[in-house]
């Protein structure tokens, strides 16, 4: 099976590409990851309804590759792409339960954000920003974060 890549920048899909392998971190991808994925990236990465739905299905058959975290996060080039892919990152592997009687964060995902915060190398306050900014996104339903952030990075991704 070819899968194409979605129609969107080599830096958009560096930072997909990432977020993608956290929640592939526990080898189990939830619907409500792939959801908070979808509507995630293409309210950052489209700016009008219509081309958000249209990525949306473009950006789903994407979702089935397991991509390596090291080789992503490799790919990042600024501090911005950083700290969003963390607060990404983080509001997806919290997004969902694989069962009732398991925790929101297992043990597989907790290790590879772990990871993931490692190799990023971000201070430890822009970390604790990132994550109380992706905790209030998860409370609040994302939109008003998602779209101060889609509106502060957008023209950076697009490069």
């Amino acid at each position: 099976m070819n899968i194409q890549p979605p129609p969107i920048s080599p830096r958009q899909m560096n930072l997909l590409r990432v977020v993608l392998s956290m929640a592939w971190a526990d080898e189990n991808l939830e619907q409500k990851e792939v959801d908070t994925m979808l509507t995630r990236f293409s309210q950052l990465f489209a700016t009008d309804p219509q081309q958000q739905t249209h990525l949306q299905q473009q950006l789903q058959e994407y979702f089935v590759q397991k991509v390596p975290l090291k080789e992503s996060v490799a790919k990042l080039t600024t501090d911005a792409e950083k700290e969003v892919a963390l607060r990404l990152s983080y509001e997806v592997i919290n997004s969902s339960a694989r069962t009732p009687d398991e925790p929101v964060v297992n043990q597989a995902e907790s290790e590879a954000y772990q990871a993931l915060v490692g190799l990023l190398s971000l201070s430890d306050e822009v970390v604790a920003r990132a994550e109380q900014e992706a905790k209030a996104s998860l409370n609040k339903g994302g939109q008003n974060n998602i779209d101060m952030l889609a509106f502060q990075i957008r023209d950076h991704l697009a490069t």
